[in-house]
């Protein structure tokens, strides 16, 4: 077995929405980000690559490099299931945990759940998917941000 933790964080900008484990969420603002900015995702993908031991998100996916401008996250999450297949692991189990005041997770928090199971071959009751606030506390509690941080569990065929 492998264990695995990854952390990702954004800034607030324009828009409105924001994406979170590959689902596309009502908000009064986006994320500045390379990417889609999907925090959910680039957490898990950092545990995942960390529990392989291959780096980080952005030694595979380099915020300089153009063909990731605007990508969507899912793509990297696949990459990184894909890894763990030829590496000779399956997941074991995911937890993700959301830092932010808003958007409210809970009412996504299944949808989110379903996507990242398919990505990652697994069943949905090896992904959580929970949130917390810091109490207003920092940049995530003055709603400047939002963060994520995952866990994962990896496990050899």
């Amino acid at each position: 077995m492998r264990i695995g933790n990854g952390f990702d964080v954004h800034a607030f900008g324009d828009g409105d929405h924001i994406m979170l484990g590959g689902v596309r969420v009502p908000h009064r603002q986006g994320v500045l980000a390379h990417s889609d900015g999907d925090v959910v995702i680039h957490a898990l993908c950092d545990a995942i690559f960390g529990a392989l031991a291959l780096g980080d998100i952005g030694q595979h996916f380099p915020p300089s490099d153009e063909r990731w401008r605007d990508a969507d996250s899912r793509q990297f999450l696949r990459h990184a299931a894909a890894l763990m297949a030829q590496h000779g692991y399956v997941l074991g189990n995911a937890d993700v945990t959301v830092v932010c005041e808003s958007p409210k997770i809970g009412p996504h928090a299944q949808a989110m759940r379903e996507v990242l199971a398919a990505d990652l071959a697994s069943e949905i009751g090896c992904i959580s998917v929970k949130a917390t606030t810091t109490e207003k506390l920092g940049f995530t509690g003055r709603g400047e941000g939002i963060a994520a941080q995952a866990c994962v569990l990896l496990e050899k065929v």
